[in-house]
């Protein structure tokens, strides 16, 4: 009887529609979607009372209303403080752009542009050309192309050159990368014949050599990425399969994944392979990503000879992997930051790369001073940072962390979920049963936030 009196008192969908902040609801987001929303809080609350509850007042249901609302509404992507200390984390969208690259975007965004017209000639032109000019000078390659990520190019150049035809492969470099990318099931969705030479370990120019037919097209070298070969091991040099390929009449293919421009040695890493170097050595094509350590927008990159690129462009397929306007524009002013010698300064993976010891240790020491006058303990510890991405396997940066507290029963992975919660979400990692922030890879204009988040975080219930 006490269920039905309660359940009495909920209002109608009308009733409640007519609420004052449901109804500027209405106003807001449409009727449709306020009433879907009205009606799952009314069979909610209904659901409730005949579990004993009281019929909530009219002002709780408008505001259950309002919620359900603004989650429904809330875009599902959305910017996250990185402070992980992985410079080139997938999950978390790889590189960041830089103040330019963003600008070129929404530019090109707002309103129409020349993507495909020739404004001298006042006709058709081509969206092909507006990176290839920067590429071809900061690499050395005689032409280029942008296609929209690198697993798309790599499939884009077996499909067009060597269909029906065999490509040579070291077993040391049957390389599987994030999300189930793996070398040998794209050779075999492009319709190229993998052949492997060598051992897992060990592969030597004389393997490609003796594996040599009349069938072969050409000869491949791919990035170890997220691993790496140490101790009794052996591959040939690039020169190497350049030369070979030479004799024989064949094409070197280069896939380095991740590409970089600078020099990763300068930065007090190990040294990655260049795309300047892969072109010098005179590998026929070379493929690498945008988004990694070039520092820029999504995209694959096809760097080479001239003729060969002229046939990836006539290939039906490159139309369905073209990238658009604003990834073209992002990628274009990345590249004039190499062009100008800025990219330590201007592309923020670089930035973060390059940043001090002695910088990371005053911010993390900081934070942890900021936490302390909010209550929370926290303290400054080395740590190491990692490039990420596929970069780099093994290598790390050292830095500085804030190791944060947590109250009694309330352990890491419980912070770390109420930080990943907040607005904007934090991205932390666990590291030897602590929470730890990094802050070489917290862009500047978000470092400031970080203390009243992680407040916020520690002091809920």
């Amino acid at each position: 009887m006490a269920a039905e009196q309660e359940l009495r008192k909920l209002p109608s969908v009308d009733r409640l529609l007519q609420e004052g902040p449901v109804a500027q609801l209405v106003a807001r987001w449409g009727h449709e979607l306020a009433v879907e929303a009205v009606r799952e809080t009314l069979v909610e609350a209904r659901e409730a009372i005949r579990a004993g509850a009281a019929c909530p007042p009219l002002h709780s249901l408008a505001g259950e209303v309002e919620q359900r609302l603004a989650e429904r509404l809330r875009p599902t992507l959305r910017p996250v403080v990185n402070a992980t200390g992985v410079i080139i984390h997938t999950n978390l969208g790889r590189a960041p752009l830089s103040a330019d690259a963003r600008a070129a975007m929404e530019a090109v965004a707002l309103g129409y542009s020349n993507l495909e017209y020739d404004l001298e000639e006042g006709s058709r032109g081509s969206r092909y050309l507006h990176a290839e000019a920067l590429l071809s000078r900061l690499t050395g390659a005689e032409a280029a192309l942008v296609v929209n990520n690198n697993a798309a190019a790599v499939l884009l150049v077996l499909m067009a050159l060597a269909r029906r035809m065999e490509v040579m492969l070291s077993r040391g470099q049957l390389v599987e990368i994030g999300g189930g990318f793996r070398i040998p099931d794209v050779m075999r969705q492009s319709g190229a014949i993998l052949v492997e030479v060598g051992t897992t370990n060990r592969t030597y120019l004389g393997d490609f050599q003796s594996a040599i037919t009349q069938d072969t097209a050409a000869l491949m070298r791919v990035h170890h990425s997220n691993f790496r070969l140490s101790g009794f091991v052996h591959e040939p040099s690039l020169e190497e399969l350049v030369g070979l390929a030479r004799e024989q009449e064949l094409l070197v293919l280069d896939d380095l994944g991740s590409g970089t421009l600078l020099d990763t040695a300068a930065f007090g890493l190990a040294h990655e392979p260049t795309i300047q170097e892969s072109v010098a050595a005179g590998a026929s094509l070379v493929t690498c990503s945008g988004d990694k350590l070039l520092g820029a927008t999504q995209a694959g990159i096809i760097l080479g000879r001239a003729d060969l690129v002229a046939r990836l462009k006539r290939f039906p397929l490159t139309r369905a992997l073209r990238v658009d306007k604003v990834t073209l524009a992002g990628l274009q002013a990345t590249l004039r930051h190499y062009l100008l010698g800025e990219a330590p300064q201007k592309v923020p993976v670089w930035r973060m790369i390059a940043r001090s010891e002695a910088e990371l240790r005053a911010q993390a020491e900081a934070w942890a001073g900021e936490l302390a006058a909010l209550g929370v303990a926290a303290e400054a510890v080395p740590g190491r940072s990692t490039v990420g991405g596929g970069s780099l396997p093994g290598e790390t940066l050292p830095t500085w962390l804030t190791a944060v507290a947590f109250r009694e029963g309330t352990g890491p992975d419980t912070l770390a979920a109420r930080l990943r919660a907040g607005e904007p979400a934090l991205v932390a990692r666990i590291e030897e049963g602590q929470l730890v922030l990094d802050p070489r890879t917290v862009l500047p204009e978000q470092a400031p936030e970080v203390p009243a988040l992680v407040a916020r975080a520690a002091s809920s219930p």
